[in-house]
């Protein structure tokens, strides 16, 4: 059973920064690929970061040089750092795992950036 728990998404003002985690059991963080998604209301949902299975990251044109996708093998946790947040950075974010065929989502965590 896999279940993956999003957390860290708050009101931040616009420059700040921001960790989110996504807290993986019943399946293997640093063997699989994860992906950070994104949607803000009225909006499609967006893919920000991902990390394969390898350790190759990708990250869409919007957020280079400011987030940073990360794995910690210890704990079972995908992050994404978030430096430098824009308003139009403003969504809920929720990340993805491919496991043994099947995609698996977290439940989101909202993210405001806001002066």
């Amino acid at each position: 059973q896999v279940r993956l728990v999003n957390s860290g998404g708050s009101l931040v003002q616009p420059g700040g920064s921001l960790r989110l985690s996504c807290a993986a059991s019943g399946s293997i963080v640093s063997i699989s690929n994860m992906d950070w998604y994104r949607q803000a209301p009225g909006k499609e949902r967006e893919l920000v970061a991902s990390v394969s299975s390898d350790g190759q990251t990708n990250y869409t044109d919007s957020v280079k040089g400011r987030f940073a996708i990360s794995r910690d093998r210890a704990r079972n946790t995908l992050y994404l750092q978030m430096n430098d947040l824009k308003p139009e950075d403003t969504a809920v974010y929720s990340c993805k795992q491919r496991w043994r065929g099947y995609d698996f989502w977290g439940q989101g965590t909202q993210v405001t950036v806001s002066s």
